[in-house]
């Protein structure tokens, strides 16, 4: 099969500038790149076709040859003397990819360098966790703690850049300041991690005799942390940059405080409600009343007990439950009775309670039957 004209490859006029030829190139070489068309067979030939048009096309001398002879001036077995002889090795076309390689997949590998070719390559430091406990009152006022968090921070003796007195590192000589070094493999470039800096992109000549070199020093930091009202356990705060130091002058991670609510004596939680069980006495319960609860805030409210109570009746306080988080108002707290059956009573109370019972019997006594029903089962049973 014949080639095609390598202007026609590219998708350029015959007449375009070196940039309009390499800007033409790179948008071939994303599009064919047989890594992001694994489902193509085609892209690889494609891949190397554009190659090999780049190859020549970017060259002002090979350029000239081929505009002037076509294909002919490559081919080995052409007469005279109007171009070079031979034909492609197969690295050429690894060398054109590489000219742009950079421009195209720059990004993804690490960025491109910066003046001169160095770059600093400073690493991250390290997120940590701190995990808080807090009382249900501090989650419902919110509050203001003071915490200890051991880790790394930057080294004072220099400044973080982990040379003696303060002086910034050097490019590495091996990659140039990229981190990585490249070797060409016939076709394909294979990249690893600088084995002079570890990936840095940058080396230290004197390393600084506090941090040895690390830029960093193990050191106990007091914090104060605030606390907003309405937290509750799961919950999750950030504090940017308060995290370990980075190496060599690079950004301090995060850290982060994971709240717990501790169970209370009280009152029980279910998001921004309140629960809690109030014991009332049977004459309370039957006859109506008063009682008196705690609320969370420090004060106490009177809910009126309404006559004929069973144990398990609940009744709702508006807005005396937890604040939302977020905002969204405040939720209620819920009291449930629990009735309580007295106990070690005096000769007078069980005789009191006799007569009730006799005059409930008198004024029900269908309810008097079934029980002396019951009553008589069991002395049967115990017969």
């Amino acid at each position: 099969m014949a080639k095609r004209d390598f202007y026609e490859v590219l998708g350029i006029a015959k007449g375009a500038s070196a940039e309009e030829i390499k800007k033409a190139y790179r948008k071939k070489a994303k599009e064919l790149h047989p890594d992001r068309n694994q489902d193509n067979p085609e892209a690889e030939a494609q891949f190397k076709e554009a190659n090999e048009a780049y190859d020549v096309l970017k060259d002002a001398d090979k350029k000239a040859a081929y505009d002037r002879f076509g294909h002919a001036a490559f081919e080995g077995g052409m007469g005279g003397g109007g171009g070079p002889r031979g034909g492609f090795a197969q690295g050429d076309f690894g060398s054109a990819f590489s000219d742009v390689f950079e421009d195209l997949f720059g990004d993804f590998m690490g960025g491109r360098g910066g003046p001169g070719g160095g770059r600093s390559r400073a690493a991250r430091g390290s997120d940590l966790r701190y995990n808080m406990r807090v009382t249900l009152e501090e989650a419902f006022k919110g509050a203001q703690k003071t915490i200890t968090v051991p880790g790394s921070t930057q080294c004072s003796s220099c400044n973080g850049t982990g040379a003696e007195g303060g002086a910034e590192p050097q490019t590495c000589p091996t990659c140039s300041g990229m981190g990585k070094v490249r070797a060409q493999n016939g076709f394909f470039t294979v990249e690893r991690t600088c084995p002079t800096c570890g990936g840095q992109g940058q080396v230290v000549k004197n390393p600084c005799r506090a941090c040895h070199g690390a830029g960093r020093v193990e050191k106990e930091r007091t914090l104060s942390v605030n606390i907003p009202a309405g937290v509750e356990t799961g919950t999750r705060i950030r504090l940017a940059g308060e995290g370990e130091a980075g190496m060599r002058g690079g950004p301090s991670g995060d850290l982060y405080i994971f709240i717990e609510v501790r169970e209370h004596a009280i009152f029980q939680r279910e998001g921004v409600h309140l629960y809690c069980r109030v014991p009332v006495s049977m004459a309370s319960a039957a006859l109506g009343g008063e009682v008196e609860v705690p609320t969370i805030d420090g004060g106490r409210s009177r809910v009126k007990i309404p006559q004929g109570s069973q144990s398990g009746r609940q009744m709702r306080l508006r807005a005396k439950g937890m604040p939302a988080l977020r905002g969204g108002g405040v939720g209620d707290m819920v009291i449930e009775l629990a009735v309580e059956t007295p106990v070690n009573l005096t000769t007078r109370q069980k005789e009191l309670l006799r007569e009730f019972e006799k005059i409930e019997a008198e004024n029900n006594p269908e309810g008097a039957s079934f029980f002396k029903k019951v009553k008589s089962f069991w002395d049967g049973m115990k017969g």
